[in-house]
């Protein structure tokens, strides 16, 4: 959700709002920390923490808070079996912070950072139970939410992220399930570039995280992929698939490499690559059938929402096992 867009806008329209983050989440939550909602002054909202009771309940809260018109800056634990009624049994913490006009130049400036579609940290002293002005820190990774205190100073200290971290996806082949694959991951957390060397086979609008390219040699853009790319071939040619899955495995960059098709379709690829010279250690990590072999539909649709569901679990795996201290996490395929 683009916070600081939601905020701006209220903010120049004279209006106070109130930004509500799950600053900490224990057992089963409806969200995680750093989910958060926007709140107006009328009970508009943007954004979510889940819905449901504690959501309502926090709004309300939003709401009495801005229409005071001050800064203003509170946490407060929720026990969404005790305080709620609500089965979940976890704890939330929520923060809440009202921005009036004061905060307008610094809500512009970080509105522009979510517009460039990269997350970043911020960091802001609290100054009378107040966050200031919210300066961007450099590096990473930094906590979603937190409340330092520095020992030598006693000066509070806030940490958030902000932003959205998309894995970059470079898709290749614009055929019927192509197509159905980028309006699948659309509202998903993928920047994808779709590659294919037949220009009139892309559609004229796509979604806003898709940039098309069209080259005569599509393997090639490979070269210039970020680190941690999710390469994934579907092709209207199997020599073309090869090819990409070969120049993929072979840089051992990538953290996942799939080829739409079947079993057979993979002990033949086997077979091709390691003529081409690549070993079995590398071949283990092309990733044939793709998508959720529970999902025997041939639809386009079908495929593209079990490919879909299925790269976004590798993506959240991914990033869970760099949280941990991996780094880099080569994903290696399953259920083949």
């Amino acid at each position: 959700m683009a916070v600081w867009r939601h905020i701006a806008d209220s903010l120049k329209r004279g209006k106070t709002c109130a930004l509500v983050t799950i600053a900490g989440a224990e057992g089963s939550t409806p969200r995680e920390t750093g989910a958060r909602l926007v709140v107006l002054p009328d009970g508009s909202f943007f954004g979510t923490i889940g819905g449901g009771t504690l959501e309502f309940e926090a709004i309300r809260k939003a709401v009495k808070a801005a229409n005071k018109g001050n800064p203003a800056f509170f946490r407060q634990t929720v026990l969404l079996g005790p305080d709620l009624g609500q089965c979940c049994g976890g704890r939330a913490e929520l923060a809440v912070e009202v921005l009036t006009n004061a905060s307008l130049e610094m809500a512009e400036t970080l509105a522009e950072l979510e517009a460039e579609g990269r997350s970043f940290t911020t960091r802001a002293r609290v100054l009378d139970n107040v966050p200031l002005q919210r300066h961007v820190l450099e590096g990473g990774p930094h906590d979603n939410w937190n409340m330092t205190t520095d020992p030598a100073t006693g000066e509070r200290w806030l940490i958030e992220q902000f932003g959205s971290s998309y894995r970059p996806l470079y898709l290749f082949g614009a055929g019927h399930v192509g197509k159905a694959l980028v309006l699948a991951l659309a509202p998903l957390p993928f920047d994808v570039t779709w590659i294919d060397n037949r220009a009139d086979q892309f559609p004229g609008a796509v979604p806003a995280n898709v940039r098309k390219v069209c080259v005569s040699d599509p393997a090639s853009v490979l070269d210039t992929a970020p680190d941690g790319t999710f390469v994934l071939a579907m092709t209207h040619s199997h020599a073309l698939d090869e090819d990409i899955m070969a120049r993929a495995l072979l840089q051992q960059r990538f953290a996942y490499c799939g080829v739409i098709g079947s079993k057979t379709k993979r002990a033949r690829f086997r077979k091709r690559l390691k003529a081409r010279g690549l070993n079995e250690r590398l071949i283990t990590n092309m990733v044939c059938p793709v998508g959720i072999s529970a999902i025997k539909s041939k639809y386009p649709a079908a495929i593209a929402a079990g490919v879909a569901a299925d790269l976004l679990e590798r993506d959240e795996t991914s990033h869970q096992q760099a949280a941990a201290g991996g780094g880099l996490a080569q994903i290696i395929p399953h259920g083949q």
